[in-house]
């Protein structure tokens, strides 16, 4: 490489033939030469402010020409040439921030931001023709943003000022997937606690719900779900105001990411405060109602389906979330929501039995037949099975919930439902869980269990899986616990 000194009296006098010239293609070289030296690391921290000022002239200059030639109606080709240098510019600024602390210090109090940000919003103007070769000078000088403030809070501070919301939520508009991946990149750096709030209040939801619709209509993108898994499920105050604001396609895409991150951390390890445990459970009692419209033919209807999906997915994260997760154990003690959840299995099993339809038990094991079972396609494949589960998740070592199931007549309800039911796989394994949470150290349930059997609605073997023995003896029946095996 020439002398450093060299190199800046010769880029120096470079940009300021940009700033007084007729702008032409051995400019854009002049930058590319300039940007490629950016790449070495002795070369970048030798880089004085003068040249960086210079940068950020021609930066201005190109905004300036770019608005004049759209409000005159340039030749498309001297627009095209200032949308290049400007890409450029951008690469500059991109490259002299890599592992440099000290160029993103210097880039920030010399304006780049403030320029930038406004280049940006510029090339989003929706009456610019050459719409192509807009993303590239998008993708670059979102990069810089990027580069700009990994690894300083001054700068992330700076960019989440002056973008924060509306210039985010524009790029998050824009259709073109590396634009749409460098700005999460961007407002992923920049979020920490305090700005996670800052999204929460009304003016400024839109940017988190337009996070959240990524998060689902563009799976791919990682930064997104980052976002919603690392930040958004750690604010209740965030989460009940995207829930309400959301569609219940987003709403689906919410828990199941939330599901996902407590099966992969665990309770303790996913942040989740127990406020929005609490207001999850609420969502389920209010909305629950809503599955059994089901049972009419409504799935036809999609609004009807997604608010149903929804509930689904809701007693899905609050079967996990109670699933011996210290953590969330309280919700054993959540108001009305074991007698919210007893009631509305013992709906579902009546409609079920009063005639064919969505909630009715069927014994069809198409997969080993290889015959075609319209039930696996069922929105409601497992709920049934799941509301069982969720029963003896809430009276797990609990007595108050468990005289509570026998005063709502949940036991043979429960017992009812230990046969084998293809739309529920695995119900009667749910079932003889959750009766012998039911049973354990409740001598009043193991003894209503025990009359249960002397009527004889239910088979003995479901008892002898839970490891006790129905005896007759002077003319009553007695339960006794053996070994399972014997």
């Amino acid at each position: 490489m020439a002398d450093s000194t060299d190199d800046k009296q010769k880029i120096s006098a470079a940009l300021a033939d940009i700033l007084n010239e007729k702008l032409c293609s051995e400019h854009l070289q002049v930058l590319k030469t300039f940007t490629s030296s950016l790449k070495d690391a002795k070369y970048r921290d030798a880089v004085g402010e003068e040249v960086f000022s210079d940068l950020l002239k021609v930066l201005t200059r190109l905004f300036e020409g770019l608005q004049s030639a759209s409000r005159s109606g340039d030749d498309a080709q001297s627009f095209i040439l200032q949308l290049q240098l400007t890409a450029e510019c951008f690469r500059s600024q991109r490259n002299s921030c890599v592992q440099s602390p000290r160029n993103q210090k210097l880039l920030r109090e010399l304006g780049f931001i403030g320029v930038s940000l406004k280049l940006l919003s510029y090339l989003q103007t929706p009456n610019l023709e050459t719409k192509d070769a807009l993303c590239e000078p998008l993708r670059c000088g979102i990069q810089f943003l990027g580069n700009l403030a990994v690894g300083n809070q001054m700068n992330k501070d700076e960019v989440w000022r002056l973008s924060f919301p509306d210039v985010l939520l524009q790029l998050l508009c824009i259709d073109d997937e590396k634009v749409l991946n460098y700005t999460s990149m961007v407002l992923h750096t920049c979020l920490d606690e305090a700005k996670v709030e800052d999204l929460s209040k009304p003016q400024n939801i839109k940017l988190a719900l337009k996070v959240m619709e990524l998060c689902r209509t563009q799976p791919d993108l990682d930064w997104t779900v980052l976002m919603a898994t690392q930040h958004f499920l750690k604010s209740s105050a965030l989460v009940e105001s995207m829930y309400s604001g959301m569609s219940h396609h987003d709403r689906v895409t919410l828990l199941e990411l939330l599901l996902a991150q407590l099966r992969e951390e665990g309770s303790e390890g996913c942040g989740v405060p127990p406020s929005v445990a609490h207001f999850l459970a609420s969502s389920f009692q209010k909305g629950c109602g809503a599955v059994l419209t089901l049972a009419t033919g409504s799935a036809s209807s999609n609004e009807v389906l997604q608010e149903a999906l929804t509930v689904i997915s809701l007693l899905d994260v609050l079967c996990e979330m109670t699933s011996d997760h210290k953590q969330f154990m309280f919700l054993q003690d959540h108001p009305d929501l074991l007698e919210t959840t007893v009631e509305l299995l013992e709906q579902v099993h009546a409609i079920g039995k009063a005639s064919r339809n969505i909630f009715s038990a069927t014994q069809n094991f198409s997969p080993f037949t290889g015959e075609e079972d319209p039930a696996s396609d069922s929105p409601v494949v497992s709920f049934k099975a799941h509301l069982i589960r969720l029963i003896g998740n809430l009276c797990h070592s609990n007595t108050s919930n468990q005289n509570k199931v026998r005063e709502l007549d949940g036991i043979p309800l429960i017992l009812d439902n230990c046969n084998i039911d293809s739309n529920n796989p695995f119900i009667s394994q749910w079932a003889i869980f959750a009766i012998r949470n039911l049973l354990e150290n409740n001598s009043q349930n193991q003894e209503l269990v025990a009359a249960l059997e002397r009527r004889g609605p239910v088979d003995y073997s479901a008892l002898r899986e839970l490891g006790f023995l129905v005896e007759e003896r002077d003319g009553s029946l007695l339960l006794k616990t053996v070994r399972k095996d014997s």
